[in-house]
This record gives structure tokens, C-alpha cells and sequence, in this order.
């Protein structure tokens, strides 16, 4: 690392956990973020100042008015404009030395193993089931560790899901924690979320990132955090893994990819 680096990554380096080792880890890593919004905007802001070394958006939304109330990543003046590159070109304004590559395009079945192959963590902060579901199987057959967070009213949660790891074979995938798609599924836009939720969410998806990447502390690999705003309050929910997950168990199909 030249000068500005050592400066720039001052905190970082002298933590025993991280040190140079772990940040020329974070240099090297390319991670994907679905998703720029409430969650993708703060976890992608944290991880662009830690110093991953590329990092990919995928959305292809617009920013409304209605974002603002929480995706602080934006501004009025971005109303309109499509998320994925206004979101990226906050990131090099905030970290020139990250590589951005923003896809203003949607993640499905057929481009997920193409966008995906070769990231070293992928975080999934959409807000529907059947992308949620998409990320998962692509993931899991790649060898790609997943980290998931959602949202709503008050409460949050955040799971690391690493089934196809090489290093956790017998951890769930996110499928195994969601079978099938909720007939009560819910939307921030229907029952709302209150903002600064979004931030504590995100956030945490970005530490966890950073923790898998330099093998720092112990991921949330098989546990789900949950976050009750209103009390306070937050406890940890170990995941067990389904043999009849269609995506994991025994019977599974491969769409995607080898395991890796």
C-alpha cells in the first residue's frame, strides 16, 4: 500500500483482526450488491470506504421522491435518474481507488450465473421473493456466500447463507429459511419502514461482508440476526439446514454453475 492507502485505512490497520494482511484482502475482493437502495446504498457506502477493491450494483430502478426518506445515498436533485449509476458515482466520489461498475438491469434466471461468477461475496438487499430466490440458487451453485438482509415497519434482519461454500457444506441456504414465498408477504411500500432502520440493516450487512472477507470474528453463517428498533433490542436464531430444500437438499438441480 502507498501512503494515501496507509492513511486512508489508518483504523483498519491497526485493528489485530484486520491489519495489513486483512485490508490487502478487502483490495483484492470483488463483492456484488442487488440492490441500491435502502440497504444496498449504505452497505455499498461502507464497503467502498473499507476499500473492496471492485464493486458491482445491480438495480434497475429510478430514484423517487419517496426514496429520500432512506436511501441517503441519493439527493433531490438524482430524482429520475437511474439508481445503479447515481449510487456508483457516490462510491468513487467517496473512494476513487474502488473499481464501480454499475448494471442498471434486472437480475433473473437467465443473466444471475453471468453477473454473479467470480464475486467473492454477493449481498442481496432487494425487496421481493422471486429475486431473493434467484440470488440464492445462483449463489449456491457458484460457491458464493450470501449475505441477506430485509426490512420492515421497525424490525430487520440479517443472515449469512453459505451453502455451496466449500467451507461450510453443511451450513443452509437461504431457501432453507424461506421455503416458498409468503401468501402474507409484505412491502415497505404498503406497511412502511421507518428510515434510519435501513442504515442499521445495511450496515450490518457490510460488517459481515468485511468479516467473511478477512476472516475476521465469526460470520452469521447458519444464524439470523434480527433488529427490533422500537425496543432495542436484537437477538441471534441459529438456521438449521433442510434436507428437502429444493435448492440445497439432496434432490437439487444445478441451474447455474459448479460449486466452488
Amino acid at each position: 500500500m502507498n501512503d494515501d492507502e496507509i492513511e486512508r485505512y489508518a483504523r483498519h490497520l491497526v485493528l489485530k483482526e484486520i491489519g495489513g494482511p486483512g485490508q490487502q484482502r478487502l483490495r483484492a475482493a470483488s463483492i456484488v450488491i442487488i440492490g441500491a437502495g435502502g440497504l444496498g446504498g449504505p452497505a455499498a457506502l461502507y464497503l467502498a470506504a473499507a476499500g473492496i477493491g471492485t464493486i458491482t450494483l445491480i438495480d434497475h430502478d429510478t430514484i423517487s421522491l419517496d426514496n429520500l426518506q432512506r436511501q441517503i445515498q441519493f439527493t433531490t436533485r438524482d430524482v429520475g435518474q437511474p439508481k445503479a449509476e447515481i449510487a456508483g458515482a457516490a462510491l468513487s466520489k467517496l473512494n476513487p481507488l474502488v473499481t464501480v461498475r454499475a448494471v442498471p438491469a434486472e437480475l433473473t434466471t437467465g443473466n444471475a450465473g453471468a453477473v454473479l461468477a467470480g464475486a467473492n461475496v454477493v449481498l442481496d438487499g432487494c425487496d421481493n421473493f422471486e429475486t431473493r430466490f434467484i440470488v440464492n440458487r445462483a449463489c449456491h451453485e457458484l460457491g458464493i456466500p450470501l449475505v441477506s438482509g430485509a426490512l420492515g415497519r421497525w424490525t430487520g434482519q440479517v443472515g449469512v447463507f453459505a451453502s455451496g461454500h466449500t467451507q461450510t457444506g453443511t451450513a443452509p441456504c437461504y431457501q432453507c429459511f424461506v421455503p416458498a414465498i409468503p401468501p402474507d408477504a409484505e412491502t415497505c411500500e404498503r406497511v412502511g419502514v421507518v428510515g434510519a432502520l435501513t442504515g442499521i440493516i445495511g450496515s450490518m450487512m457490510a460488517l459481515e461482508t468485511i468479516k467473511w472477507i478477512t476472516g475476521a470474528g465469526d460470520p452469521l453463517v447458519g444464524r439470523l440476526w434480527i433488529h427490533d428498533g422500537l425496543s432495542g433490542e436484537s437477538r441471534t436464531l441459529k438456521l438449521p439446514k433442510d434436507p428437502a430444500c429444493p435448492v440445497c437438499g439432496i434432490q437439487d438441480t444445478k441451474q447455474f454453475g459448479e460449486r466452488g
